[in-house]
C-alpha cells in the first residue's frame, strides 16, 4: 500500500511540474518589438485612416460597377472612422497584449494593404490534355 501510496505521489509531482518546466518565456526583446509594432501600426492607421475614403471608392466601383460611386464614399467614411478609431486604440494601448498577443485589431493590418482585387475561387480550372 505504501509502494502504490509513493507512486502516486511521485506521479503527481511529476504531471504538475513538467508542464510548467516546459513553458518556454517570451524573451523580454520580443515583448517588446511586439509592442513597438503595435505602437507604430497604431499610429500609422490613426494618420492615415483617410485612405480609406478613396480605397473603399476604388474597391466598391471595382466590384459593383457604377453604384460604388455612390455605395464606395460611404463605405470609405465608416472605413475611416473605423480605423482611425482603432489606430487610436492600438496607440493608447500598445503595452497590452491583445487581441492573440499583441495581433492587429483590423485585417487588413494597414490602410495599403488590401488593395488586390478578389480571386474568384467559383470557376473551374481548365484541365490540360
Amino acid at each position: 500500500m505504501k509502494r502504490v501510496l509513493l507512486l502516486s505521489a511521485l506521479l503527481f509531482a511529476f504531471a504538475v511540474t513538467v508542464p510548467q518546466a516546459v513553458l518556454a518565456e517570451q524573451q523580454p526583446e520580443m515583448i517588446a518589438e511586439k509592442m513597438a509594432i503595435k505602437l507604430t501600426r497604431g499610429v500609422a492607421n490613426t494618420f492615415t485612416s483617410i485612405v480609406e475614403l478613396p480605397k473603399q471608392t476604388v474597391l466598391t466601383v471595382r466590384d459593383m460597377g457604377a453604384v460604388g460611386y455612390v455605395v464606395g464614399p460611404l463605405k470609405g467614411v465608416g472605413m475611416t472612422l473605423y480605423r482611425g478609431f482603432i489606430g487610436m486604440a492600438e496607440t493608447v494601448f500598445f503595452l497590452v497584449p491583445q487581441p492573440g498577443y499583441y495581433d492587429p485589431m483590423i485585417d487588413p493590418a494597414y490602410v495599403w494593404e488590401g488593395w488586390e482585387p478578389k480571386r474568384d475561387t467559383t470557376q473551374a480550372v481548365p484541365e490540360e490534355k
